[in-house]
């Protein structure tokens, strides 16, 4: 089954299994036959499936990282860094996508791990 793909995701998916921890059961992604987008075209796509937002580019923790922004102003922040959090990230770039999620109407935000 090909799996949608986010562009500046796409070269990371060869580098995923150096991270996961052998207790994950992680199940190798093929890079064949998936269905890659920009962030441009998420909200068609969501539109199509019945969710109304969008998928922003939010490098911070990762420069691949990404959130989903829904229209009522929930967001799931997957990886990017709480801004207090900054260790080894780059602050500038952080700041950057906290605010790309605030100017986009962020109000809510739901992180994949640690502090709010």
């Amino acid at each position: 089954m090909p799996l949608l793909v986010i562009d500046v995701q796409a070269a990371a998916i060869p580098l995923m299994k150096t991270w996961i921890k052998p207790q994950d059961n992680f199940t190798d992604i093929t890079l064949h036959d998936n269905v890659v987008i920009s962030t441009a075209e998420s909200r068609a796509l969501l539109a199509k499936i019945g969710i109304a937002g969008e998928i922003l580019h939010t490098p911070g923790h990762s420069d691949d990282s990404v959130s989903l922004l829904l229209d009522d102003g929930s967001v799931f922040t997957a990886d990017l860094t709480h801004p207090a959090s900054v260790a080894l990230e780059d602050p500038k770039t952080v700041t950057a996508s906290w605010r790309l999620l605030r100017d986009h109407g962020a109000k809510q935000i739901y992180p994949a791990h640690g502090p709010l």
